[in-house]
């Protein structure tokens, strides 16, 4: 099918759900426009929320109703989402509330609305805290089976979706698991040593499946790997691609402290393993211009992160 943004599948797999789940109510915090919940708002009106701009009276009231047996999906953009951490601590994680956080136009893909609308840092408070499932999907069909397994699972989850759209990037007939990093392209031929195994997560994942292609029609031995979820992390993966890479490469739409990079490193240096881990990702604030300019301002490109696989490598 087409490119389509994560957060438009969210809002179409919502619909879905709603239709056999009685006890799915949504929240918006005045953004079911942005968020994609406008659908589910104008078809189950009794089971939607209006809560203005006001996050944490949203996060307050959706503690509640998931103590009272609803399954409440809070939606806003990131940012302002992860601004209310504080009450996500005690109201979701704290009690392992049955609560569902959506933060939608996450990093510099959003473009030209510029660093007060980009979430950046969100990764990095929601993996701080303890009992909170984080998740990324890459495409449609992986959101679509994420957004599924999320509404299903008892306790806090969050997923962080794109504004921009997602080429698909997985097959027909493709399973998504929770904490598993699945390759997406690898060399036909297993070579003995991977000249890089690249990490990616959310908006970069495509352009780091081109990366790996580039480098493979010059000769180089580079595979392509997604981790759609963030917490819990799949470091077992992580270990097997350290055993037979002379560099991992994690690319992130987000700050590189806290993110995916610090999760790959993480992994790697607990099970005291030696292979370099290079974090390609944001180590400042954003900037207002189109996703395709600060792709490539900040090195989320596929020529960019072709570099990061080979630079100063012996």
């Amino acid at each position: 099918m087409g490119a389509k943004a994560t957060r438009e599948s969210f809002g179409e797999t919502l619909l879905e759900i709603a239709e056999t789940n009685p006890n799915l109510v949504v929240l918006d915090a005045d953004l079911s426009k942005s968020t994609m919940t406008q659908a589910f708002m104008k078809k189950h009106p009794n089971r939607h929320f209006e809560m203005g701009i006001a996050e944490q009276n949203m996060i307050g009231a959706a503690a509640g109703l998931a103590l009272s047996g609803k399954i409440p999906v809070l939606a806003s953009f990131a940012c302002f989402l992860i601004g209310r951490v504080e009450s996500i601590r005690v109201a979701a994680a704290y009690n392992r509330t049955n609560m569902k956080l959506v933060g939608t136009h996450a990093g510099i893909g959003i473009g030209e609305d510029g660093t007060s609308q980009m979430g950046l840092e969100d990764v990095a408070a929601m993996r701080a805290l303890p009992h909170m499932t984080i998740l990324q999907p890459a495409d449609h069909c992986e959101t679509q089976q994420a957004v599924r397994w999320l509404i299903e699972h008892k306790g806090p989850v969050y997923i962080r979706l794109t504004r921009q759209k997602m080429p698909d990037v997985h097959a027909a007939g493709y399973q998504w698991r929770p904490n598993k990093i699945d390759v997406l392209w690898e060399p036909a031929k297993k070579p003995a040593k991977y000249q890089a195994t690249i990490i990616a997560s959310g908006g970069p994942v495509p352009h780091a499946i081109e990366a790996a292609k580039l480098l493979g029609a010059k000769g180089f031995a580079v595979r392509a790997a997604n981790a759609s979820t963030l917490l819990p992390f799949d470091g077992e993966s992580v270990a097997e691609f350290a055993s037979d890479s002379q560099r991992i490469v994690a690319v992130e739409d987000h700050n590189v402290h806290g993110g995916l990079g610090s999760a790959t490193c993480e992994a790697v240096a607990e099970r005291g393993l030696s292979c370099p881990v290079v974090r390609v990702g944001l180590r400042s604030f954003g900037e207002s211009a189109t996703p395709e300019q600060l792709y490539e301002k900040y090195g989320l490109t596929a020529p960019s992160i072709a570099e990061a696989c080979l630079k100063n490598l012996a």
